[in-house]
């Protein structure tokens, strides 16, 4: 199993620079605003990824009773998975739903 390190910190997304607040019932890990993550990690939370790149979202899967964001790193081409958060962008989830790439 994964090591999980909770980090729940306010940052300001770098691809379109809005502030993003601490989601307070988990780690924050993308920004809600347009989903964008970054590649900063192994592990959840151990930051010790050096690749850096910006994770772009590009798909949406059921996961459970959720979903989870689908993003390939513009950097190294790597995937990975996110679950969405509560306050999470509607019309870009559907977006990337509907822009299957």
């Amino acid at each position: 199993m994964k090591k999980f390190n909770m980090i729940d910190e306010p940052f300001i997304c770098e691809k379109c620079h809005k502030e993003v607040k601490p989601l307070k019932y988990s780690a924050r890990d993308h920004c809600p605003y347009c989903l964008y993550s970054k590649h900063v990690d192994i592990n959840p939370g151990d930051r010790l990824n050096e690749c850096r790149g910006l994770l772009k979202p590009i798909d949406i899967e059921k996961f459970k009773d959720t979903y989870k964001i689908i993003y390939r790193c513009e950097m190294c081409n790597e995937t990975h998975k996110n679950i969405i958060a509560n306050d999470d962008s509607y019309d870009e989830i559907l977006k990337i739903s509907s822009n299957k790439q």
